[in-house]
């Protein structure tokens, strides 16, 4: 079992039942050290995601990747908002996550699409915890720019962008983006699950 932990995760996460601690160790940092990542290391992401399950084995999801200093660095970081911009441009990675909407085998629409990418994502994001990398998913970039201008077609929606890279220390951040650095805690399990019905309260060990 994974067991590797840090103390900004042990200071702010505690489980309430035992689970594993790669759970646990996934966080979304802006820190980065601009260090590249080579192919092996970035495609092993990519495979995680690559067998993450999905409505009638469908795999809806796309991935569309720019490394730092390659000639599509500039088009992915372009689709940014600024606020996003101030701490990417250290990130090894951008990548965009879309998702097929319809079936491969009858061309229906599929309602779970955007379920089945997020599966992905998070294969991909835990999987970056098992190589020490680190994983941001944000929605802070220009959904109908990336569209047009990564040719994206129209039976794929745009989901979310990704920054990948080597987490670098808080001091890189500005002030503001500092007090930010570090990793949140979750609703109580008692908030979000109910037995039966929405709504109806489970008391818990």
């Amino acid at each position: 079992m994974y067991t590797t932990s840090n103390l900004d995760v042990e200071k702010t996460r505690k489980a309430a039942f035992e689970i594993n601690p790669l759970i646990l160790n996934r966080w979304s940092p802006r820190s980065f050290t601009g260090q590249e990542l080579g192919d092996k290391e970035l495609f092993s992401l990519f495979e995680a995601a690559r067998w993450a399950p999905s409505s009638f084995n469908n795999q809806p999801w796309r991935l569309i990747y720019a490394k730092r200093n390659s000639q599509h660095w500039n088009l992915l970081f372009s689709l940014l908002a600024d606020g996003n911009k101030s701490w990417c441009t250290n990130a090894s990675v951008l990548v965009v996550i879309v998702s097929k909407k319809t079936f491969d085998y009858n061309g229906k629409p599929s309602i779970t699409h955007q379920f089945d990418a997020g599966a992905a994502w998070e294969n991909l994001a835990l999987q970056a915890v098992t190589q020490g990398l680190v994983t941001h998913a944000m929605q802070g970039f220009d959904y109908e720019q990336a569209k047009r201008e990564l040719n994206v077609p129209d039976d794929y929606e745009v989901m979310a962008m990704v920054a990948i890279g080597k987490r670098a220390s808080r001091e890189k951040l500005s002030p503001e983006l500092q007090k930010h650095e570090a990793p949140n805690d979750r609703k109580p399990l008692s908030e979000i699950i109910m037995e039966g019905k929405f709504g109806n309260k489970v008391g818990l060990l």
